[in-house]
């Protein structure tokens, strides 16, 4: 089979796309895939991605952690948002969270009507989540969460990393591969010095959460790779490759 690879820069345009056999991976890079991969690799049981604050409401009483995310910010009365911060082995492993935000749960819900299989990236996954990429006879659509739909430049410069790292194994690339991946290349030596000119990064810097972009931006730090399971994301058994 010769392999192709497309981005979707935003949920907004995921119709246009066949997907019905391709590996999706969900891109929220700042930061709900961040810190879905750092908790599901802090030993998470799993994290139930839910579209609305409301849904939230309907787990209270299992247990769970409760997590809701909105413009940025917790929602009052939740245990916490998605800083990857709140999602260290103390507070997760052996849990399971069920998590709301602005643009990755519902980009996940948007892939998971149609596609083969739905996988969580970020940087602190990019090695283990390429490796397996390369490892699967299919082919691969990058959907990139945006912000509130539009087009985002740090889930773009993700996808272009991808791009990059699997351009031996993939035969067909569309012009928004090329153009993710040509972004990646003039930000790599700095990713987070090109991504002050974003404006996700000037809104998180707003609530004075630096920290937190630093932190999404580390490469391989992570082993796991979360994959939607009927509602959950659990992590991928290592036998998949």
């Amino acid at each position: 089979m010769s392999k192709k690879i497309e981005v979707c820069l935003t949920p907004a345009l995921i119709g246009l796309y066949d997907i019905e056999q391709s590996i999706v991976v969900v891109i929220d890079i700042l930061r709900a895939t961040s810190s879905i991969t750092y908790g599901i690799d802090n030993g998470a049981e799993a994290i139930i991605p839910v579209a609305n604050v409301d849904d939230c409401l309907n787990y209270s009483d299992k247990g769970f952690l409760l997590a809701a995310e909105r413009n940025g910010e917790v929602v009052v009365g939740y245990d916490f948002g998605n800083s990857p911060f709140s999602y260290t082995k103390e507070k997760v492993a052996g849990k399971t969270i069920v998590l709301t935000t602005t643009n990755g749960t519902k980009a996940l819900h948007l892939a998971n009507k149609r596609a083969y299989q739905v996988v969580i990236g970020s940087f602190l996954n990019l090695d283990a989540l390429c490796n397996y990429l390369e490892s699967q006879n299919k082919n691969v659509l990058l959907l990139c969460a945006g912000w509130k739909d539009q087009f985002n430049l740090e889930d773009t410069l993700f996808a272009g990393a991808v791009v990059n790292k699997l351009r031996k194994n993939f035969k067909h690339f569309d012009d928004s591969s090329v153009a993710a991946e040509d972004l990646y290349l003039l930000a790599k030596e700095d990713l987070r010095k090109y991504l002050h000119k974003s404006s996700h990064s000037h809104r998180l810097a707003q609530l004075n959460i630096e920290e937190d972009v630093v932190f999404c931006l580390q490469l391989n730090i992570c082993k796991a790779i979360p994959v939607l399971d009927g509602e959950r994301l659990i992590a991928l058994n290592p036998k998949a490759f």
